[in-house]
């Protein structure tokens, strides 16, 4: 009996030499597991990094392409614009080419005809590109859409309204293509002071 009790007496020391490997192992185990979420962390945030600069160029580019677009647009509206005020002018001497070959009664009034036609495809070409004629006479003078370059005095038409329009103003999609020329209302200031001094000379004219 005395025999097995040192037999299981030496083999303990067997057993806690077998024990301690598997300590090391995970202990080794543990730190290569918080070297790999650390790698894990740094990679995430470089990633997070790398994903907000992205966002930011990409926003970057789109304010930029915003933009390129806008003043393509601008310069596009600026150039047909220019194109149209230069079909105005020609229609503006082709109006008083009309006119005056109507005036002399010597062309034919087919020949009239016809430059009416002409004188309407003109007019249906600009209206499809967006231009409208700006109302004139009878309205009251805004600065915005009329220029005023003469007065008249009348009792027949409030103060500031148009009379005359001198020429045709134009709207390109709302926006003032050419301002009309027009004549507006000014109302007679009369003086109070002289209409009374010569009622009163006038009385004393009668009385006499």
């Amino acid at each position: 009996m005395e025999e097995k009790d040192e037999t299981v007496v030496g083999q303990q020391p067997r057993e806690e030499e077998n024990e301690r490997p598997v300590e090391e192992d995970i202990e080794a185990l543990r730190k290569e597991l918080e070297l790999v979420r650390g790698e894990l962390r740094k990679a995430k945030e470089s990633s997070e990094s790398s994903l907000n600069k992205m966002k930011y160029l990409m926003a970057d580019f789109d304010n930029y392409r915003k933009q390129m677009e806008k003043q393509v647009a601008s310069k596009a509206e600026f150039l047909k614009a220019e194109l149209l005020l230069k079909f105005l002018n020609i229609r503006d001497d082709y109006l008083r080419a009309l006119s005056v070959a109507k005036q002399g009664g010597k062309s034919e009034p087919v020949v009239i005809e016809g430059l009416e036609g002409i004188l309407k495809n003109i007019d249906s070409l600009l209206a499809s590109e967006g231009v409208r004629e700006i109302e004139t006479v009878g309205t009251p003078f805004d600065p915005n859409v009329h220029d005023a370059i003469a007065y008249s005095t009348r009792e027949d038409a409030p103060e500031n309204t148009v009379t005359t329009e001198i020429r045709k103003g134009y709207l390109l999609n709302n926006k003032v293509l050419r301002p009309s020329l027009v004549e507006i209302s000014k109302k007679i200031v009369k003086n109070s002071v002289s209409d009374s001094s010569n009622k009163e000379t006038d009385n004393q004219q009668g009385e006499q």
